[in-house]
């Protein structure tokens, strides 16, 4: 069975989703028969590479809403990552472009580090105190290192501006066309979709609904067809 969760580095409610539903996958007896694979959106498309904000500032210019609105939600955030486990920083964080980060996922995923490269941002971005959009090219080399990539195919990654962007806008369309208007996004099977950052017993509840309606393939044979097996090819025999 295929999970696909469409999310960004930037999201909080990814953060503390991811947390929740891993809780949910490593109670489920059929894990090591799922396959995670983590999709492109972005929360913030349009902001240039260099336009950097303090995530505060970036919430009350951007939802309209008040210093105090933000830091309480933030302290909010804050809480609900506590419960799962995570290190959450209210204060002190920035905020911007992820679209190189995205692109390294891709990557990581064709080298199989995917899950450990995302997990690894999350951690940089929300729970670190160094930034992760103000230090350059040098600072995602270091995390994906860590990760289990080689730096040098990273940096041949981030020197090249189309390394991946097709494959991160076709994630983002594939969204729109799901119908996902916010992340996380979970698609299991694409059968159930689930949104937000859900408790982990509805995640729980999802896997197990998808799994046992999973169909077993059905053979129509006849029985004397020949085929090709593990011990060659059968030939028929002229008469």
């Amino acid at each position: 069975m295929r999970v696909e969760i469409w999310t960004d580095i930037a999201c909080p409610w990814c953060y503390v989703g991811k947390a929740r539903f891993d809780k949910a996958l490593a109670a489920f007896p059929h894990r090591d028969q799922v396959e995670v694979v983590h999709r492109s959106f972005e929360l913030d498309p349009y902001r240039a590479k260099g336009d950097v904000q303090p995530v505060i500032t970036m919430l009350t210019r951007k939802y309209g809403m008040s210093e105090a609105q933000a830091e309480a939600g933030e302290d909010n955030l804050g809480a609900q990552a506590a419960a799962e486990g995570l290190d959450y920083r209210t204060r002190g964080r920035d905020h911007g472009n992820t679209f190189d980060m995205h692109r390294l996922l891709h990557f990581a995923k064709e080298q199989g580090r995917q899950d450990e490269l995302i997990q690894i941002l999350y951690r940089a971005n929300f729970a670190e105190e160094r930034s992760l959009f103000t230090e350059g090219d040098e600072r995602l080399v270091a995390l994906a290192v860590e990760a289990g990539l080689d730096a040098d195919a990273v940096r041949t990654v981030l020197a090249d501006p189309g390394a991946y962007a097709d494959e991160v806008r076709a994630d983002e369309r594939e969204a729109e066309q799901l119908g996902a208007s916010g992340v996380p996004f979970f698609v299991l099977d694409r059968k159930y979709g689930v949104s937000g950052a859900q408790p982990a017993e509805v995640f729980t509840e999802a896997l197990s609904q998808a799994w046992g309606e999973r169909q077993p393939l059905r053979l129509i044979d006849s029985g004397d067809a020949e085929a090709c097996g593990p011990d060659g090819c059968a030939v028929p025999q002229q008469g």
